[in-house]
């Protein structure tokens, strides 16, 4: 399993687990902030200290899927997709 494969499917499983806890809406409105290619990537950073530390982690390293600009593709759409299902319930 590569990176971008670890990283989403961990944050997948976090979303899916209680997609109304606190903790997996932060990280589902960090990943539509990162799916938005000239949007800025508007997050305020403050609210990773709401995140609990591997929550925070995983953040982290969805930044870094970012900045090698593979937030893009079959992985990371598709984990949008059960993301978006788990959290409209």
């Amino acid at each position: 399993m590569n990176m971008i494969d670890n990283v989403v499917e961990q944050v997948v499983a976090v979303i899916e687990a209680n997609p109304r806890s606190g903790q997996a809406l932060l990280l589902y409105a960090l990943c539509k902030t990162l799916d938005i290619e000239k949007g800025g990537h508007m997050y305020m950073l403050r609210k990773l200290v709401d995140m609990s530390p591997a929550n925070r982690q995983l953040s982290y390293a969805l930044m870094e899927l970012m900045s090698l600009g593979k937030n893009r593709g079959q992985v990371w759409d598709a984990a949008l997709m059960r993301m978006d299902q788990a959290i409209r319930g």
